[in-house]
């Protein structure tokens, strides 16, 4: 099983970068493709970026890209996703998951973190 946890949310301008950590617990972590998703207040999750289990393919979301960078440290239990040039409908509540297989389908992800919240004012 796979324990995560996000951190380094918080409040920037728009304009600003924010790097978001996701800590992982488990012998197998570097087994499983990770993603980091949001969801903002009153509309559904949405896939942000997504990473292999070696670290060698990624996949964005076309609002995010040139802009987000997802990346992990096996050795590190970790995965993050670094944040420039941040725009208010950004903001959301980000969640880091672990999936068998990499996609941008929430259904495909077996573990999920708590979120953490990331705001970006005007």
């Amino acid at each position: 099983q796979v324990q995560l946890v996000e951190s380094g949310g918080g409040l920037v301008q728009a304009g600003g970068s924010l790097r978001l950590s996701c800590a992982a617990s488990g012998r197998t972590f570097s087994s499983y493709a990770m993603g980091w998703f949001r969801q903002a207040p009153g509309k559904e999750r949405e896939f942000v970026a997504g990473i292999s289990w070696s670290g060698d393919s990624t996949n964005y979301a076309d609002s995010v890209k040139g802009r987000f960078t997802i990346s992990r440290s096996n050795a590190k239990n970790t995965v993050f996703l670094q944040m420039n040039s941040l725009k208010p409908e950004d903001t959301a509540v980000y969640y880091c998951a672990a999936a068998r297989v990499a996609g941008k389908s929430p259904g495909l992800y077996d573990y999920w973190g708590q979120g953490t919240q990331v705001t970006v004012s005007s």
